[in-house]
Parts: structure tokens; sequence; C-alpha cells
């Protein structure tokens, strides 16, 4: 893959490692496959990151870092990957989420209301909980085996194409 593009965006490994909060992981954050960009690296950070965006929870950059260490796969994309869940397309996603969950439980979808005292909301949450978690899980799931499997094509195809190009420019003897 073209890693100087991939490299351009992602933070310098060592500025990473001296961080006050990350410190904490010691040795582990000096795992290579947290910062190199192999196949199974990056499909693997690809995925966890894919995974962590779409589960309904707030900081979901923590568990993707844990999961990225845990697994030892490439972690500054897993947490870049996290952010396709943002502020503007939050409520897209959780709503299809929500959608997905009630259908899976079959479950009539929940009418909206308009009442946004904290007690209306605390007492809706109590039946969104449910299926909002179980459809967010489920497309976290479904596209981070999409993603991993994208990535390691990709990525194939890519290095075939390379070998093919080499045998064609190299001169014969």
């Amino acid at each position: 893959m073209p890693r100087r593009i991939i490299r351009r965006y992602l933070p310098d490994h060592r500025k990473v490692r001296e961080h006050p909060q990350l410190r904490r992981f010691g040795a582990r954050l000096h795992d290579g496959n947290l910062w190199h960009l192999n196949r199974r690296s990056v499909a693997g950070g690809v995925a966890v990151g894919l995974f962590w965006a779409f589960v309904p929870m707030p900081f979901q950059m923590l568990p993707a870092a844990a999961c990225a260490i845990w697994l030892r796969v490439n972690l500054p994309i897993a947490a870049a990957l996290v952010w396709i869940t943002n502020p503007l397309t939050l409520p897209p996603v959780w709503y299809a989420s929500y959608r997905l969950g009630a259908w899976m439980l079959r479950l009539p979808p929940a009418e909206p209301h308009l009442d946004l005292s904290l007690h209306a909301l605390i007492a809706g949450m109590s039946g969104l909980w449910k299926p909002l978690l179980l459809g967010g899980v489920s497309i976290g799931v479904v596209l981070a085996l999409a993603g991993f499997v994208s990535v390691r094509l990709a990525w194939r195809l890519y290095v075939v194409q390379q070998r093919r190009r080499r045998r064609v420019l190299r001169p014969l003897s």
C-alpha cells in the first residue's frame, strides 16, 4: 500500500509513546506491530477501529486503543477510525443502529417524543438501549469484517500489481 500517504497522516510513534496518559502501557507501546504499516497490522487496526466506532458508548477511543494494544494491531489507525462516528454522523448512525436492533429483537420502533426534560429522556432511554446496543454491535461486527477483508485484499492486489510492474520494467539479461 502507499505507505508514504498513510504515514503523512499518522502521528510520530515517539511522541505517542511519550504522551503522559499513554506511558502507563509501558513496554507494550514499544511493540512494532502497533506502529508498522504491514498488511496484518493495518487490516487489524481497521477492523478494531470500525468495530468500536459503531458501538454506542462514550469515549470509544479508549477501548479501541486497548483492543489494538491487546491484539497487537496498528494503534493510530484503530484510534483514528473511531472518529467515523463524530457529532455530525452520530445521529444517523445511532438511528440506523436502533432500527436494526429493534428489527432483530422484533420490537416495534419507538415513537419520537418532543418532551426534552431529563426525566423524559431517562425514561425514554430505558426502552432504547437494548436495540441500540444490539444494532450498533451488529453493524460494527459486519463493518469490521468487511474492512479487514477489504484491506487484506486491496493490499494483496497492490503487491501483485507491483510485482508485475517490476517484471515488465526489468530488462532481460
